[in-house]
């Protein structure tokens, strides 16, 4: 079972990821350079993220993996975001 304590730290680090992609989803909307290092770094810090929620998923309680999942739902349309945008 996954302890109150470390979906907490999860939360807190998905949170985290999401505004570096936001930031780099937005700064590669305005400048178009898609395949710039930090863009692609924050693409691979989101799939960590969502890897770590699906191992948390696993193991929490119902309340614990209905957040985590929301969250999961945040990280995925972000990867999506910058996928399109990468096109």
């Amino acid at each position: 079972m996954a302890t109150r304590q470390s979906v907490e730290n999860c939360l807190q680090q998905c949170e985290e990821v999401l505004r570096i992609a936001s930031d780099e989803y937005t700064q590669g909307a305005k400048q178009e350079h898609y395949n710039d290092e930090s863009y692609i770094e924050a693409q691979g810090l989101l799939q960590t993220a969502a890897n770590e929620i699906e191992t948390l998923v696993a193991s929490g309680n119902l309340q614990q993996r209905e957040q985590l999942k929301l969250m999961r739902n945040q990280i995925q349309q972000m990867q999506h975001n910058m996928i399109v945008l990468n096109r």
